[in-house]
């Protein structure tokens, strides 16, 4: 990964008129039009994101930085919104997958910021780890969305969308990370008998060898657009409906991962991977050549890294759930052997 550099121009939440200026510059800001308000939105991992209110409307202001936001000591490509904004440019021509995304109202690469549409009143669906199901009609949405996305053939597509960097960061906390040698977190001090969970599946060579396999797949890359994050921090449930979000991990590759990801996160919800798999092969329209066994081992993988992994979700199971799923999840990647 090439040395991230840093925006020229770097937002500063505490300090609004700054913010009016650049906003300004760039005709996005009235000459008269003050911001009132400047507050997180949101509780994103990657980007500082701000809604900024005026008087007379409110919108989302976007800005990568050289590195994740919530961990700053973690490296990150800085041209990722710029990514994201090649995605939103992208599924504008499509108004299926657009009418479900704020609009793009604005981008500045040099200083690496997004003007997005504010959705408004809105919450995540990250309740699904606390109990709070994915309504039928919610899923069957997101479904909808994803099999159009990925039936979308991009005949010339934005070199951006090739998203490289993004894919190679993610590849390492994905696939490689978790399973490594490295103990990055302290894992008992979170579910005391993790560690030996986690040291069990390291020393899986089977499953070690698939999951590496698979991240092999990830990097290859493929036929469809994908969102490239799809689990409940990307869903929002607004009084129009459910909205998708943040597509700075999007890249051209296989569905399957898509797919794999929203099983395990559902798996995690407290669905069996039989529930899972029905629900979404029940409304997901699957491009030609899709196979199932593929996105199930996708699956596995983001249970293992979800669990023993950087990325923590705000679970509170115990280890006996734990160990439950991290075997679930090391069966999922076995049924990939033969695809991988």
């Amino acid at each position: 990964m090439t040395t991230p550099q840093p925006p020229r121009f770097r937002i500063d939440p505490r300090d609004p008129a700054a913010l009016a200026d650049w906003l300004r510059a760039r005709g996005w800001l009235a000459p008269d039009e003050p911001i009132e308000d400047l507050a997180l939105a949101g509780e994103g991992n990657m980007n500082l994101t701000l809604r900024v209110v005026t008087p007379a409307r409110s919108f989302i202001v976007k800005q990568s930085r050289p590195y994740v936001e919530k961990y700053p000591h973690i490296p990150a490509p800085a041209e990722r919104v710029s990514v994201e904004a090649a995605f939103y440019r992208t599924v504008a021509e499509v108004p299926a997958l657009a009418r479900a995304m704020p609009r793009l109202l604005g981008a500045d690469d040099g200083d690496r910021v997004l003007l997005l549409e504010d959705l408004g009143e809105a919450s995540d669906l990250m309740s699904v780890y606390r109990g709070v199901p994915v309504a039928p009609s919610e899923r069957r949405a997101l479904l909808s969305w994803l099999g159009t996305l990925h039936a979308l053939r991009v005949t010339d597509p934005d070199p951006l969308l090739a998203n490289r960097a993004m894919r190679e960061l993610n590849h390492a906390h994905i696939f490689e990370l978790p399973l490594g040698d490295v103990d990055l977190l302290d894992l008992d001090a979170m579910t005391p008998g993790l560690a030996a969970e986690a040291a069990r599946l390291r020393h899986d060579r089977a499953c070690v060898d698939i999951v590496r396999a698979l991240g092999r797949r990830y990097l290859g890359g493929g036929d469809s657009l994908l969102h490239g994050d799809f689990y409940p921090g990307s869903w929002l449930r607004t009084p129009a409906g459910i909205r998708v979000i943040d597509p700075e991990f999007c890249f051209v590759g296989p569905p399957e991962f898509d797919v794999g990801v929203m099983l395990g996160h559902a798996i995690l919800g407290g669905e069996s991977p039989d529930e899972a798999f029905a629900a979404v092969t029940d409304g997901y329209e699957a491009p030609a050549g899709f196979d199932g066994a593929l996105a199930g081992g996708f699956a596995g993988v983001e249970v293992i890294r979800r669990l023993i992994g950087v990325a923590q979700l705000p679970i509170s199971a115990g280890i006996h759930q734990k160990r439950e799923w991290l075997a679930v999840a090391r069966q999922l990647v076995l049924e990939a052997a033969g695809v991988a």
